[in-house]
């Protein structure tokens, strides 16, 4: 029963977040990502701790997955949020070239 319940929780809270995460303008996007890392390490620790208790093999194999699927979006965020600020951080200066010996 409690394996069920379990399984429950964890397709109800994938399909809320496909929810919320699909009505987020693109706009908004990428710093809702940004923001969204310290909550997905959070999520991490939660998912450690389902997946090293003592709660039965279909915990320990949702708490694998759920460990992987916070990774996952913690490393893809702090990337998106790099590449955002090397958006703002104006044009690169060419290096300059020594002038040529002969003119």
């Amino acid at each position: 029963m409690t394996q069920i319940f379990q399984l429950y929780v964890f397709i109800l809270a994938g399909f809320i977040g496909f929810q919320i995460i699909q009505k987020v303008p693109p706009l908004l996007h990428t710093p809702l990502m940004s923001a969204t890392n310290a909550i997905s390490g959070i999520s991490i620790v939660g998912a450690i701790v389902a997946a090293g208790g003592q709660y039965g093999n279909v915990a320990k194999i949702l708490g694998f997955i759920a460990v992987i699927c916070a990774a996952t979006n913690v490393v893809a965020g702090f990337l998106i949020t790099d590449r955002m600020l090397a958006m703002f951080g104006g044009p690169k200066k060419k290096p300059e070239t020594a002038p040529e010996a002969g003119k």
